[in-house]
């Protein structure tokens, strides 16, 4: 395992656990096993599973956050939003493992709390990246670049090849759709 306080081990069982065999069927007891440390010990740093995901997202998401507040505190330009989708392209490498959790189990989601506020961040994205007044074409063009990055997290993992240069990619074609809606073609 690659992080290495218990914390972090927790998480990153649990996080292994629910996208292997869902959220619903992992127990408390089955992380405190898989980890060899007693129930006891992993009360210690959590008391429920919800408690494990809402602390993935926290520390997953805090680039995004961050990036949201950096954002909100410069120009609405094509330089910035280039910035932005760069940035977070970033963000998403970090993130990839609770994508993939949030893709496979949907229903959870929409059950917790961090599903609300992961709705929120998503649409701080979007009015960061779109503007209100632009043609409806090339609002379209902003929104796509969000989710062409998500979408290239799920599609392209399975595609042969380098995992940055795909990410590069991915990142390229958001910019390109960005610019497209600000009238600079490639």
């Amino acid at each position: 395992m690659a992080r290495g306080n218990t914390r972090q081990r927790i998480q990153d069982v649990a996080l292994e656990l629910f996208a292997e065999q869902g959220y619903e069927k992992t127990s408390l007891r089955e992380i405190a096993e898989t980890l060899e440390v007693t129930k006891a010990a992993l009360y210690y740093h959590f008391k429920t599973k919800e408690d494990i995901l809402i602390s993935l997202f926290q520390d997953l998401t805090r680039p995004m956050d961050e990036l949201i507040e950096w954002a909100q505190t410069q120009p609405h330009t094509l330089e910035t939003k280039q910035e932005i989708l760069r940035r977070y392209s970033e963000a998403l490498v970090g993130a990839a493992p609770l994508f993939r959790f949030m893709q496979e189990n949907q229903a959870t989601m929409r059950d917790l709390s961090i599903g609300e506020t992961f709705k929120d961040r998503m649409l701080a994205m979007l009015d960061l990246i779109k503007d209100p007044e632009a043609a409806l074409p090339d609002q379209v063009r902003c929104i796509s670049a969000l989710f062409t990055m998500h979408a290239g997290m799920f599609v392209l993992k399975d595609v042969e090849g380098d995992p940055e240069a795909k990410r590069k990619a991915v990142l390229e074609v958001a910019i390109d759709l960005v610019s497209q809606a600000h009238g600079v073609t490639g």
